[in-house]
């Protein structure tokens, strides 16, 4: 039986519990893979920082923390500061594939997660974050209309076995500690989708095109 290959996969998000909300289940179901996971957000934060580094002993994985401005005000971030906190947290190597959020955020509406995906785009773009693809969570909510879905006719979508969400949603409830009627326990996604992309430019095309409409 041939061996599966292992990759090297980073994860960038905004904040403690968003590499497994949106991301988990693809996660847990690729133990073999190299996982490398930045949070910008939190790092001083004395009761999510911990749990995200249990989180990183649960999904098997590397991680980092930032200590990003996340105020509940959501101020816009400098895309300098952004781009170079980035930098500084990521490996200086090549990845597989980079996965991180989508320009529209996963719900209406989130400023971080927002800001994180375009600096990510953006730095593939430069040829300053090298990987061979690079993967977006595709998720909306219909505009605060329902918890967030997972979009069934984006380029990746995959339902998840009854084992692996609950090990995902365990993670949430249990390693995070959210209450089985939060937010973000009723939404933790049973699939899982993103939006594929091979090469930077068509990425950087696609950026542009949801920045002016």
């Amino acid at each position: 039986m041939r061996k599966k290959k292992s990759k090297a996969v980073a994860i960038i998000v905004a904040h403690p519990d968003d590499e497994t909300l949106w991301a988990g289940g693809t996660i847990l179901s690729h133990p073999s893979w190299h996982w490398f996971i930045v949070c910008l957000c939190r790092g001083s934060d004395k009761d999510r920082a911990p749990r995200f580094l249990r989180t990183m002993q649960v999904l098997g994985s590397e991680g980092i923390m930032g200590d990003l401005d996340d105020g509940p005000e959501q101020r816009p971030l400098d895309e300098i500061e952004l781009e170079r906190a980035i930098l500084q947290l990521l490996p200086s190597m090549h990845f597989d594939l980079i996965i991180s959020h989508n320009p529209d955020g996963e719900y209406t509406r989130h400023v971080r997660h927002e800001e994180t995906s375009k600096a990510v785009i953006k730095l593939w773009h430069a040829g300053k974050i090298s990987a061979g693809e690079l993967w977006t969570f595709a998720y909306e909510d219909g505009n605060k209309k329902y918890y967030p879905r997972p979009i069934e006719n984006a380029t990746l979508y995959r339902v998840l076995s009854k084992r692996i969400w609950l090990k995902k949603y365990s993670i949430i409830t249990e390693t995070y500690g959210f209450e089985k009627t939060s937010f973000e326990a009723e939404t933790t996604p049973r699939a899982e989708s993103f939006w594929q992309f091979t090469n930077s430019y068509d990425a950087q095309k696609w950026l542009n095109k949801i920045i002016s409409t």
